[in-house]
């Protein structure tokens, strides 16, 4: 059964940071892309950032550039995601996702096969 599991949500004020975490099991790490998507509620789901199996690559959103770093521990089938200068419009739902490498875009939910249940980020003003 696969499991991803995302933690280090929380409440934060503008300017701030946290780091988020997403533990995987039940598939084989290093054959998936991993990306983290956020939802608003009454909101379509956002791609945040991407990676690809070996960390080689990564893709983020225009509104997280310079401020969120993807990154990877195969070793410890794990995902991060530091995001820094956190600000209000950050506030969301975070999700990690995985998708086997070579299935398309990055950008689109839709070709991610494996998601977790979520992690609430607030950042306060």
């Amino acid at each position: 059964q696969v499991q991803l599991v995302e933690s280090g949500g929380g409440l934060v004020q503008a300017g701030g940071s946290l780091r988020l975490s997403c533990s995987t099991s039940g598939l084989t790490f290093d054959n998936y892309a991993m990306g983290w998507f956020r939802q608003d509620p009454g909101q379509d789901r956002e791609f945040v950032a991407a990676i690809s199996w070996n960390g080689g690559n990564t893709y983020l959103a225009d509104s997280v550039k310079g401020r969120f770093i993807v990154s990877r521990d195969n070793a410890r089938n794990t995902l991060y995601l530091q995001m820094n200068s956190l600000s209000p419009e950050d506030t969301a739902v975070y999700y990690c996702a995985a998708m086997q490498e070579g299935s398309g875009s990055y950008y689109r939910p839709n070709l991610y096969d494996y998601w977790g249940q979520g992690t609430q980020v607030t950042v306060s003003s």
